[in-house]
């Protein structure tokens, strides 16, 4: 079992931001697979239990949007961990990343959150570092505009335009995470724009 948590805001007025664009790549994977997300009883979460492709055999994994707003992510996170018994190692954060410039994706085990609130709150939840992380570029912002400010507005017009292809493009790595691990999915991803 897999358990991928897209990182984001619920409501209508973060759907179309930056910071949500975890919740994006987590959404249209629930519709790759033909699941729907519903409330979790044991923790503020939607949750989507689903399997990627056809047969016993095909790996079992739940959809994560944790419903606490993006600073207490590592709650629902932690608990779901904890009640479909997925080791950190098999837990995927999907997430927006200020660090990369827009559209680069890049993908990872372990180390520092680089200030993403919602990563520090699952580190510390988790109590480790040591779990996958799928980072969607979203750039610095211009000028002096405030970080906070920054994840928290829509992606501009020009973004958007290629911001569907980004979206699949990061669900497909996370589906080569789990079917043939890191060292690969680098090797594929990382090589190529």
């Amino acid at each position: 079992m897999w358990l991928v948590a897209g990182l984001g805001n619920p409501g209508r007025a973060y759907e179309h931001n930056r910071h949500n664009v975890g919740f994006m790549i987590v959404d249209l994977l629930a519709r790759r697979t033909g699941s729907r997300f519903g409330r979790h009883r044991r923790a503020v979460a939607e949750v989507a239990e689903t399997r990627l492709g056809v047969g016993l055999d095909a790996p079992a994994l739940v959809l994560v949007k944790p419903m606490s707003y993006m600073n207490l992510s590592g709650g629902p996170v932690a608990s779901l961990a904890n009640f479909y018994k997925v080791p950190a190692q098999r837990i995927i954060a999907v997430h927006d990343e200020l660090d990369l410039p827009f559209g680069v994706l890049r993908t990872k085990i372990g180390g520092g959150e680089g200030g993403h609130n919602g990563l520090r709150s699952i580190s510390q939840a988790l109590a480790t570092r040591d779990y996958l992380r799928v980072r969607f570029g979203i750039g610095r912002p211009p000028g002096r505009q405030d970080p906070a400010d920054y994840v928290l507005s829509d992606f501009t017009a020009a973004e958007r335009k290629d911001l569907d292809y980004l979206v699949d493009r990061a669900a497909d790595i996370v589906e080569s995470l789990i079917r043939v691990g890191l060292d690969a999915t680098q090797n594929v991803y990382h090589a190529t724009p």
